[in-house]
């Protein structure tokens, strides 16, 4: 018998594995390694960053730890523990509620709390390293529990240890967090302050960038309840000035941001929209009308088919622009 997994990932795409476990607890994920010890597992989380491209021969664990509970406090800051399984947003609307700022940037970014580390989920000037203090994870391999300072995560743009050198060799539980009672508010990048001063608001709180966010993304990403997506597809690429100053004298109006060391970041949208790709649709897929960075299945689409798109996407921004476009959303099933 297989499971569909059409309804645990925000693509929408019909993708059946052997089996589906719920973990809530430590003590179960640890009960379900011991009784799956020789099956091939997967680990799924919100669903918001996979793209399945076909059906999967392994057992899937659907993390659902939950719980937030503050560890200690002081006069600047507050220290909370968040189960892996809690969903991403929900934690960062807790934050703000308590007037706890330095996660207001990264509000509705889909997924679950044990996603954030692994992606090192960034936002609007902002990524999530910045703000982590532990990572707890299950080792795969014997239970063993292990915790990771922010050093030992290894994190990088959109990237950590658990993608890389420990990819599939932890299932991540908890993660612990340091959230700020007098926060200077990050509301330079992007569209932030100008929805600010539009709302006339001449000194932003907390809620105001957290609220000024959640409109933004709204109004430039689809809803996946609406339409199956990932959110951005692709990473911004990182290229070195000098590349950077041969493609600008070619593409004057190509938006940019210093990177550091003589790099400099490119937004992936830019790249795609400049190509025609926005809101062009093939078959059951395409890019969305708003944002040429997010790929979206416009019903039916199949795994593959959305791959399919992406690689046609991905290999039009190298011909055009001599740049590769890395996808930030995990392919699982090549």
């Amino acid at each position: 018998m297989k499971f569909s997994l059409k309804s645990y990932n925000t693509f929408g795409v019909d993708a059946r594995c052997k089996q589906l476990v719920p973990i809530d607890s430590l003590d179960s994920l640890l009960q379900a390694l011991e009784a799956h010890s020789k099956t091939e597992l997967f680990i799924l989380g919100g669903g918001s960053n996979v793209l399945f491209v076909g059906d999967l021969n392994s057992t899937v664990l659907l993390n659902r730890i939950s719980g937030i509970d503050v560890l200690e406090q002081n006069s600047e800051e507050v220290f909370v523990r968040v189960g892996a399984g809690v969903v991403w947003h929900d934690f960062v609307s807790w934050s703000v509620d308590k007037s706890l700022g330095n996660l207001e940037n990264l509000a509705l970014i889909p997924g679950t709390v044990g996603a954030a580390p692994m992606q090192n989920i960034g936002a609007y000037g902002e990524e999530v390293r910045s703000y982590i203090t532990k990572v707890i994870a299950v080792s795969r391999n014997d239970g063993s529990i292990r915790e990771f300072t922010p050093e030992e995560c290894e994190f990088g743009y959109r990237s950590s240890i658990f993608k890389h050198a420990l990819k599939e060799k932890y299932i991540i539980t908890h993660v612990d967090f340091k959230l700020s009672k007098n926060r200077v508010l990050n509301s330079s990048y992007g569209a932030i302050q100008g929805l600010l001063e539009e709302r006339m608001i001449e000194r932003a709180s907390i809620k105001d960038v957290f609220q000024a966010v959640i409109d933004i993304r709204k109004s430039k990403l689809p809803d996946p309840a609406e339409i199956g997506n990932a959110g951005s597809f692709f990473k911004n690429p990182i290229i070195a000035k000098s590349e950077f100053e041969n493609l600008h004298a070619e593409w004057p109006d190509m938006v940019y941001y210093p990177a550091g060391n003589d790099h400099i970041k490119i937004p992936a949208g830019w790249l795609i929209d400049r190509l025609g790709w926005k809101g062009k649709v093939i078959g059951n897929t395409g890019c969305y009308e708003n944002q040429a960075l997010v790929i979206v299945n416009h019903g039916n689409a199949t795994g593959l088919e959305i791959y399919e798109h992406a690689m046609k996407v991905q290999k039009s921004v190298k011909d055009n622009f001599g740049i590769h476009i890395e996808p930030e959303v995990n392919i699982i099933g090549l």
